[in-house]
Formats: structure tokens, C-alpha cells, sequence
């Protein structure tokens, strides 16, 4: 593979990237925001969780609040690991980019 394939191929794989970065991005608001609900609902109310199909009334908070914590931790590695990932491609993007430059 010649060094413009490898350009390309890498600008495809900084796309897929930055567009899995912005999906996991979207989840971890999305939880902070389910976190931060399941925390202020006052316990005198019903908590309902999504189960499947079905609305579920949640008998255990203090479970659901620790499976939601764990659940955004977990995304929040997973989004270091691919910011991690994105900046090597950018820095082999970069790279490739002065080698062609080079070249001409």
C-alpha cells in the first residue's frame, strides 16, 4: 500500500473515530443525566426503569443508582480508550500527510 492509500485508509478509520466518539459522548450525557433524575427523585415517588418493551416500577433505588454509576464509568473508560485511539490516528494522519509533502 502506497503512502496515499495509507492517508486514506487512515482519514476513514479518524472518521469512524470521531463518530464513535460522539456516539459514546451522547450516552454519557444521557446517563449523567439518568444519574442525576434517579438521584433527585424524591422517594416518595415511583421510579420506573425500561425493561425491554415494558415499564418496570424499580423497588430497589440504591441498586439501580450503583448499576447506573457502574454503567458510566465503564462508558466514560471506554471514551478515554477511544480519544486515546482518535489521537493516534490524528498523530499517523499527520505523519503520513508530511511524507507525502515530502514527496512532491
Amino acid at each position: 500500500m502506497d503512502n496515499m492509500e495509507q492517508l486514506q485508509a487512515v482519514v476513514s478509520e479518524v472518521q469512524a473515530a470521531r463518530q464513535q466518539l460522539a456516539n459514546l459522548r451522547a450516552q454519557v450525557i444521557e446517563l449523567e443525566t439518568t444519574v442525576d433524575s434517579v438521584k433527585n427523585q424524591p422517594a416518595e415517588l415511583a421510579l420506573h426503569q425500561q425493561m425491554g418493551g415494558v415499564l418496570v416500577e424499580v423497588s430497589d433505588r440504591v441498586a439501580l443508582q450503583k448499576d447506573l454509576e457502574q454503567t458510566l464509568v465503564t462508558l466514560n473508560e471506554h471514551l478515554a480508550r477511544f480519544a486515546e485511539r482518535e489521537g493516534q490516528l490524528m498523530a499517523t494522519y499527520e505523519q503520513l500527510q508530511a511524507v507525502l509533502k515530502g514527496s512532491e
